[in-house]
């Protein structure tokens, strides 16, 4: 009988099997995105990373007879148990074959490491923290992830279930074609109209010529609106930084929408242009060519995904977000796109889902977020 062991990662054969082990797992699976080699390198710290800054990863390999069979990360992520006033573990990045005893040992040596730290209750998955990938599919399997979306086989809901996890918050994917942006159910229209008259709104996209200081707005206002958002821990400067750093080669500004009242930007809205079927061609390796390959041409791309609305809270609940979106739709057109995935939205965001349903756009994917408690002891 073949045994499972588990090991945290230290060296750097060790760092190397964890990163290509997806492309073993996935080797027959069509709809499978690669990982962008270096962003994942940094987003587990084997390259450097401002969210490392304060926060801790321990990386852990399962084995079975010398071959890897299973990955995942312990994450410590500082800010959200100083925000949330709890003691609390995050995993992330994990993948496994089909087979509770390598998932189960590879959550066995999470746990070991938390308890080190005095820590019990777990969360995830979360690749490194809810500001960047998260949550396991649960339903959506028909097609490919949209950019910076997560992707794993079926089988992991059970593999996490079958430990001792249980649901603590959905994420959705909604599907939308562009018709659907142009006729806004007249409820909606109405509550658009509204907020044009009661507000000195002005619109715009992001401007070229102040391209950096956009990026650092909207990131701004992204860490200003989603104050009361579950999960949510701002983006330090550090990181904030990094991000305007990486989105200045990937944002088109015709697909962004800004927002402004007496001058102060109030609200804003990115897409994002799909670029996963460029990665997998380049095969997540960005050099020495693949930089080239990926960003080449971008008006060749016509899926997208509608990434991020933020409004300030105090305009939260004006309709601002639908104006936003509404300036947006005739450059969206322009492009050539013609299908927009909304991604994600939090199933206790109310709000979000319901405009989006009444203007027509469709459930399309799932994703979870679990949480691990251990059991109470009872006095006998």
């Amino acid at each position: 009988m073949s045994v499972i062991s588990t090991e945290p990662v230290t060296t750097k054969r060790q760092q190397s099997e964890f990163v290509e082990f997806p492309w073993k797992l996935y080797q027959d699976d069509p709809l499978w995105i690669p990982p962008l080699r270096q962003n994942l390198k940094e987003l587990v710290n084997f390259a450097p990373h401002p969210f490392y800054n304060q926060n801790e990863i321990q990386c852990f390999l399962a084995r079975r007879d010398g071959e890897v069979v299973g990955r995942i990360a312990a994450i410590l992520n500082v800010g959200h148990n100083e925000r949330y006033k709890e003691k609390r573990g995050f995993w992330g990045f994990l993948e496994s074959v089909d087979d509770t005893e390598v998932s189960g040992a590879l959550f066995d040596a999470v746990k070991a490491w938390f308890a080190e730290k005095g820590i019990s209750k777990m969360r995830g998955p979360a690749n490194p923290s809810l500001n960047h990938e998260v949550g396991t599919l649960v339903e959506g399997f028909d097609t490919s992830p949209a950019f910076m979306m997560t992707y794993n086989p079926p089988y992991y809901e059970r593999l996490i279930e079958d430990y001792g996890y249980t649901k603590t918050q959905d994420m959705y994917a909604f599907w939308g074609h562009i018709d659907m942006l142009e006729g806004l159910d007249p409820k909606l229209q109405f509550i658009v109209d509204e907020a044009k008259s009661r507000f000195n709104l002005k619109l715009r996209r992001m401007d070229r010529k102040r391209f950096k200081e956009d990026v650092y707005t909207f990131l701004d206002i992204y860490n200003r609106s989603l104050v009361g958002t579950w999960g949510f821990v701002p983006i330090d400067k550090s990181e904030v930084d990094k991000m305007a750093a990486d989105l200045k080669h990937l944002l088109v500004p015709e697909l962004t929408s800004v927002c402004e009242v007496d001058g102060q930007v109030i609200g804003s809205m990115f897409g994002m242009l799909d670029y996963n079927p460029r990665i997998k061609k380049i095969n997540g390796k960005l050099f020495p060519f693949g930089f080239m390959r990926l960003l080449w041409n971008k008006q060749a791309i016509k899926n997208m995904r509608l990434i991020s609305t933020n409004v300030v809270p105090e305009y939260q609940r004006w309709g601002i977000g639908l104006v936003i979106l509404e300036r947006l739709v005739p450059d969206i057109k322009k492009w050539g796109v013609k299908e927009v995935e909304f991604s994600w939205v939090l199933e206790s965001n109310h709000l979000s889902r319901a405009s989006l349903e009444r203007g027509g756009a469709k459930k399309s994917k799932t994703y979870r977020m679990y949480d691990y408690a251990p059991a109470e002891k009872t006095s006998e």
